[in-house]
């Protein structure tokens, strides 16, 4: 039996800031905006080439409150860039070793352990991780 994981909620205050935070900044696709009546709304957006999406959401969860999401991508340093260039103020890069977290790349630029972090407009806190056996 395979167990998919295909939608994480995210909190957010505004579902039109985080929205557009989310599709203009990041890059992710729009799948869904769906309202029913006056009280909910939600919004479903795809990284791209990731099976699994997002849903902002007011939800139980304070807004800013989910912390340490991984975006995993073939090369951090593209990733980074990109992210820059559409505004995101994104980390430089750190990795993790004896001393715990440590700036710069991991010394043999092994998967997993190159790390970028940024935040979405409620503070909700994201990580990038350099997987590039992927590629």
């Amino acid at each position: 039996m395979n167990w998919t994981l295909e939608l994480v909620v995210v909190p957010v205050s505004d579902l039109d800031v985080a929205k557009s935070f989310y599709m203009e900044q990041m890059g992710f696709d729009l799948i869904v905006d769906h309202r029913a009546g006056e009280d909910f709304r939600v919004i479903q957006l795809n990284p791209p080439g990731s099976a699994c999406a997002i849903a902002l959401m007011r939800s139980q969860m304070a807004p800013g409150s989910l912390k340490g999401l991984h975006l995993c991508v073939s090369n951090i340093d593209t990733a980074r860039a990109q992210l820059a260039d559409r505004g995101v103020e994104v980390s430089d890069v750190f990795h993790f070793g004896p001393a715990g977290e440590t700036p710069g790349y991991d010394p043999e630029r092994a998967d997993y352990n190159s790390f970028a972090s940024f935040s979405d407009p409620d503070g909700n806190f994201w990580l990038i991780q350099e997987v590039s056996s992927r590629a």
